[in-house]
């Protein structure tokens, strides 16, 4: 499980960080609005604990702005705030919990360990974007019906779009997670894959699902969404 912390103290980060990673998470760490709501948008956490006053940007307006967008990443706001107004003015804005400070570490891992079971109870065993089907077990793949016969990579590749549809896979992402190396933006590794995945899944008579978003990356999405 990937983790982002956003919090300005530095003492109470390197605290929240030192007690996530001793429980097996791995966790990214920022002190500043606007580069906390970029790595939101441009990498794949399972959850996010956020301070609620930020330079740059608050933690209320980043939630705000990662919903009105479509991601559904749980978070946990962190607040010196401990009124009943504050609370409710944070899970309003779309955050999942809310804890005060100063807190309990054992408070807050269980916290933790809530809200991830929550997002994900059970792991599922096939994934759906309209016809287009994967079993995870059996390892295959059809669109409306029809099998398609996909490389490991290619297969793994399907899985990561899967996983994020309706929200588009940025380019360093699908680098890091299906080549596990950082992106280069001179390769075109990615492309050529994605190309012949295209292919694959684009069946004569059925509308294309496998879309380019310009500057950002690729994208499963229905013919009729802009």
């Amino acid at each position: 499980m990937k983790v982002l912390i956003v919090e300005d103290d530095q003492k109470v980060r390197k605290h929240v960080k030192a007690a996530l990673q001793a429980e097996g998470y791995t966790v990214d760490e920022c002190e500043e609005g606007e580069e906390a709501q970029w790595l939101l948008e441009n990498y794949n956490y399972d959850l996010a604990i956020l301070d609620l006053m930020l330079p740059g940007k608050d933690g209320i307006s980043i939630v705000r702005q990662i919903r009105r967008q479509g991601y559904s990443i749980p978070v946990l706001f962190l607040s010196g705030r401990s009124a009943v107004s504050d609370r409710v003015h944070g899970l309003d804005a779309g955050g999942d919990d809310y804890l005060t400070k100063p807190f309990s570490t054992i408070e807050l891992l269980a916290r933790v360990r809530a809200l991830l079971r929550r997002r994900s109870p059970i792991s599922p065993t096939k994934l759906k974007f309209e016809d287009l089907e994967m079993d995870l077990t059996r390892r295959t793949v059809s669109r409306a019906g029809h099998p398609i016969e996909l490389t490991n990579r290619e297969f793994e590749l399907l899985r990561l779009l899967l996983e994020s549809a309706p929200n588009p896979v940025n380019k360093a992402i699908i680098t890091e997670k299906i080549w596990d190396r950082c992106f280069d933006s001179e390769t075109a590794l990615v492309n050529v894959h994605i190309n012949h995945l295209r292919q694959k899944i684009h069946l004569a008579g059925l509308p294309p699902l496998l879309h380019t978003v310009r500057g950002v990356g690729f994208i499963l999405k229905r013919p009729t969404d802009k």
